[in-house]
């Protein structure tokens, strides 16, 4: 094996699992990934959860964290104030195939979802002593947490990667995109493209000591990159590149972009943008 070093240029949270992302320049990791990330999440009147994939708009739902609660603005909405540790009656929900336990977050939020979206919906948040774990098939029977995610702790993406995309797009004559349309939580420079489809651990400087994370999975992509996070407004022309340039025989002809990783250890470390980050390419 040879190895890399690169740094941590950009990271985000996603605390309502398919609402806007908050950039952030810090946060503490937790064996579930990133502090409140994906730790809400809306779901129907089954308790199934609702994304963008059905519901566009979400994105236009846009999250500030602050001390004590998370600020929830839309367009034509008042602000919505929800208590970060508050909730009210547990309940069952289901995110893919899993049920969790999670916790009902009162009418108010119900309300606002579903005046905002269109549908009656409510705001749940996990349960923290709920254990959801990763699948075993692509972390090697590791016992990895997650919370709402769509199934890992942790999404990693590049620069180099988005760089090259937009090479891709403009020579199909479309538009640039940001890296927000791939929702990732921590975005590397210093890396080739695509450098991460090829790294194993990702060993990072972290705030007390090394934390460690393990690229376990191509994350393979459904039509939300095509959503405009500005407007909401779909188009074909992200999801038709990647068709073209990233249909991935890892998973079975999936397009992908990014990797999903799991948390090996440096719970509690504090993970900031910036920091350096060693890694192991994986020859397999």
């Amino acid at each position: 094996m040879s190895d890399t070093s690169a740094r941590i240029a950009r990271m985000w949270v996603y605390p309502v699992k398919s609402c806007a992302g908050i950039e952030i320049s810090e946060a503490v990791l937790t064996p579930s990934g990133l502090d409140l990330d994906r730790a809400w999440m809306v779901v129907d009147e089954d308790g199934e959860f609702v994304s963008q994939r059905e519901l566009p708009r979400m994105c236009l739902v846009r999250p500030q964290l602050r001390h004590f609660d998370m600020v929830l603005r839309a367009p034509g909405m008042l602000a919505l104030h929800v208590a970060i540790d508050a909730v009210e009656k547990p309940v069952r929900v289901r995110v893919w195939d899993d049920e969790v336990a999670a916790y009902d977050m009162g009418d108010t939020a119900a309300q606002w979802f579903s005046d905002f979206l269109g549908q009656k919906l409510r705001l749940v948040r996990f349960d923290p002593e709920h254990r959801r774990l990763s699948s075993p098939q692509w972390t090697g029977g590791i016992e990895a947490a997650n919370q709402f995610s769509d199934g890992y702790a942790v999404l990693v993406a590049s620069e180099a990667s988005l760089a090259q995309f937009n090479e891709w797009l403009v020579s199909a004559g479309h538009a640039v995109v940001g890296m927000e349309r791939f929702r990732p939580n921590l975005v590397l420079e210093g890396v080739e493209a695509f450098d991460e489809d090829r790294l194993d651990v990702l060993e990072i400087d972290a705030g007390g000591g090394p934390a460690r994370l393990k690229l376990v999975k191509p994350c393979a992509r459904c039509p939300i990159p095509d959503i405009d996070p500005q407007t909401a407004g779909r188009s074909h022309a992200v999801g038709d590149t990647l068709q073209r340039w990233r249909a991935d025989s890892r998973v079975n002809g999936a397009v992908t972009f990014g990797m999903n990783a799991i948390v090996l250890d440096g719970e509690d470390r504090i993970l900031r943008a910036g920091q350096s980050v060693r890694a192991d390419f994986r020859f397999d």
